[in-house]
C-alpha cells in the first residue's frame, strides 16, 4: 500500500526547493541531491538552485527574480528524480512563513497554481519547525532540545505544553547573517559562512572578541562590529579573526543549548539549520552532550540547509492533524515565529 506522497516548494531566502516524500518514512535518506534513491522509506527527490554572489550580501528583489527563473525547472527535476508525474502528488506544501517576502511569495504561487490546475490539496508550513520536525524523524530521536542556527534565526527550542517553545534565541542578527555579514566585509560574497570555516582551519592564534549571553539569549551585533573594526586596522591576521570568531559564537550557542538542556531536562540536542553544517560547531555540541551523557543528532546536511523536502514531511504530518488549507485565503506569513504555531500532530 503506497504512502501518501507530498510535492514541498521551499523559498524563504536565497533556496528554490522541491522535494517529493511519502509517509511511509522510516529512517534512511539519501544524502544527494544529484542521484535521489526512489525506494520507500526514502526521501523520493530533493532538489534546489540557490542565488550566489561573488561580491555582496543576498539582495530580495535579485532572490526574488531567480526564484522566478528557476522555479519551474526545480520542480520538473524533482519529478523526474522522482519517476513521478504531478497525477502521482497527492498533496502540495510550501514554506508560507517565516522569511524573505518577494522570495515565500514566488514559493506561494507556484504551489498554488500547480494546486489549482492538477486539483490537489494545498498547505502552507513554518519553515523553522519543519527543520525541526525533519531532524526528528530522520535521527529518530523522541523530544529533543534543538538549536536552530541559520541566516536568518537562532532559536533554542524545545516542546512543551503544546507547542514548540522558544528558550533562547538571537536578540539581533541570526548567527548565519552575522557571519555573511562579516564575511561581505572583507569582501567574500555570499554565503560567507562556508568561506570563514576554511579560513578559520588556517587560523592558529585565538583573538578576544566580545561574548554576549543574557540568560539563554545571545547577541552577534557588538561583536560583528569589534571584528570589522579588526579587519580594517589590518593589525590582524584573517585567518586568526576567522578562527576566533567562530569560537566565540559557537562557544555562545553551546553555552545556551546546555542551559536549555539542563532547564528543560532533557538528554537530546538536535541540530538544525544552514550554519548547524558547519564541522566545528558540531564537534563543540557533541563535546557538550558527551560530558552531559546526553545524545547529539546531527540530520544530513542535504535538510539541514534550506530544502523541499523537510517541507513536503511537514506538510505530510500536518495534512494528517488538520487537513489542507483554503487555497482562496493563503497567504505568506513573513514573521511568524516558532512558537506562534499549534502543534497539533504530537
Amino acid at each position: 500500500m503506497k504512502g501518501l506522497i507530498c510535492l514541498g516548494i521551499e523559498s524563504t531566502a536565497h533556496t528554490f526547493g522541491a522535494g517529493i516524500m511519502d509517509d511511509s518514512l522510516k529512517s534512511k535518506i539519501s544524502n544527494s541531491y544529484e542521484s535521489p534513491i526512489r525506494k520507500k522509506g526514502k526521501i523520493l527527490a530533493n532538489v534546489k538552485d540557490s542565488y550566489t554572489t561573488e561580491k555582496g550580501g543576498i539582495h530580495p528583489t535579485e532572490a526574488k527574480n531567480h526564484h522566478i527563473a528557476c522555479k519551474d525547472k526545480v520542480v520538473q527535476d524533482a519529478l523526474d528524480a522522482a519517476g513521478l508525474s504531478m497525477k502521482d502528488i497527492d498533496l502540495i506544501s510550501f514554506s508560507q512563513s517565516p522569511g524573505m517576502a518577494p522570495c515565500l511569495v514566488v514559493g506561494m504561487e507556484k504551489a498554488k497554481a500547480l494546486s489549482a490546475e492538477y486539483k490537489k490539496p494545498i498547505i502552507g508550513i513554518n519553515h523553522c519547525i519543519a527543520h525541526l520536525e525533519i531532524g526528528r524523524v530522520l535521527c529518530k530521536c523522541k523530544d529533543p532540545v534543538m538549536l536552530y542556527a541559520s541566516g536568518a534565526n537562532t532559536q533554542i527550542i524545545a516542546y512543551d505544553g503544546g507547542k514548540y517553545r522558544i528558550f533562547g534565541e538571537t536578540l539581533d542578527n541570526g548567527v548565519g547573517n552575522f557571519l555573511d555579514g562579516f564575511a561581505r566585509h572583507m569582501g567574500l560574497g555570499f554565503p560567507g559562512g562556508p568561506k570563514i570555516y576554511e579560513l578559520a582551519l588556517k587560523g592558529k592564534e585565538y583573538i578576544e572578541l566580545p561574548y554576549v549571553v543574557k540568560g539563554m539569549d545571545v547577541s552577534f551585533g557588538g561583536i560583528q562590529t569589534n571584528l570589522k573594526q579588526k579587519f580594517d586596522s589590518g593589525k590582524f591576521n584573517v585567518s586568526d579573526l576567522c578562527y576566533s570568531c567562530q569560537e566565540t559564537v559557537f562557544a555562545m550557542l553551546v553555552e545556551v543549548a546546555e542551559r536549555a538542556m539542563a532547564h528543560c531536562e532533557k538528554k537530546e540536542l538536535l541540530l538544525g539549520g544552514g550554519v548547524a553544517c558547519n564541522i566545528r560547531l558540531q564537534e563543540m555540541c557533541k563535546r557538550m552532550c558527551a560530558e552531559r551523557n546526553a545524545e547529539c543528532y546531527i540530520p544530513p546536511n542535504s535538510v539541514m540547509i534550506d530544502n523541499g523536502a523537510m517541507i513536503a514531511w511537514e506538510g505530510l504530518i500536518e495534512f494528517k492533524s488538520r487537513g489542507g488549507d483554503d487555497i482562496g485565503k493563503l497567504d505568506i506569513k513573513p514573521y511568524e515565529r516558532t512558537d506562534d504555531v499549534k502543534v497539533s500532530w504530537r
